[in-house]
């Protein structure tokens, strides 16, 4: 647990130097290189905390999202949805857990010359295999924080670190919880 907190705020802080270093080179130009409409598709990884970390060891998977600028190319709404494998700890009789997340949410810029963002999102994970007892869906919930890298010509890297929440998968266990990172190449539409 200790370690996954440690490698948590290493991944944070690392993200947040990248943003510090590219709002140095951009400093000047203040309006937002962001785009109104874009669409983004990477892999996610993840590491169980909590008690669902005794029987999982890590997720992998990937997510299709699109943002959508409401205000000023400052706060944009989004839609997420993706796949998720989550690989089981050698329990005898325990097989790697499937989901497929649904989620929509914000996702706001504070500094107006810099990538950096916060985003929540909340909505439904829908479990494809699990144990028998299992419910088929799930509430979930997701905050994020961000940055948003240009790459040229309108493409983008979006790299966060994020907190995967999701309700009990069983009457009376626990709740299903990972740290993850999003890596996503996004283009502009």
């Amino acid at each position: 647990m200790k370690k996954t907190i440690k490698t948590g705020v290493a991944t944070l802080a690392l993200l947040l130097a990248v943003a510090v270093g590219v709002k140095a080179q951009t400093k000047g130009n203040s309006e937002p290189q962001r785009p109104s409409f874009s669409l983004s598709v990477g892999p996610e990884a993840g590491i169980p905390v909590g008690n669902f970390s005794d029987f999982y060891k890590w997720s992998l998977g990937g997510s299709v999202q699109a943002d959508y600028a409401i205000i000023k190319k400052t706060l944009y709404v989004n839609l997420n949805a993706g796949f998720a494998n989550v690989f089981a700890d050698d329990v005898p009789g325990l097989d790697d857990l499937q989901w497929i997340p649904v989620k929509a949410g914000l996702r706001y810029y504070p500094f107006q010359s810099n990538n950096l963002y916060v985003q929540g999102q909340a909505g439904v994970n829908f479990i494809t295999n699990g144990p028998t007892g299992y419910k088929t869906a799930a509430f979930t919930y997701s905050p994020q924080i961000g940055y948003l890298i240009p790459l040229g010509k309108g493409s983008y890297l979006d790299a966060g670190v994020k907190f995967d929440g999701n309700s009990k998968f069983v009457d009376g266990g626990d709740a299903a919880n990972l740290i993850g990172l999003r890596v996503a190449y996004t283009f502009k539409l």
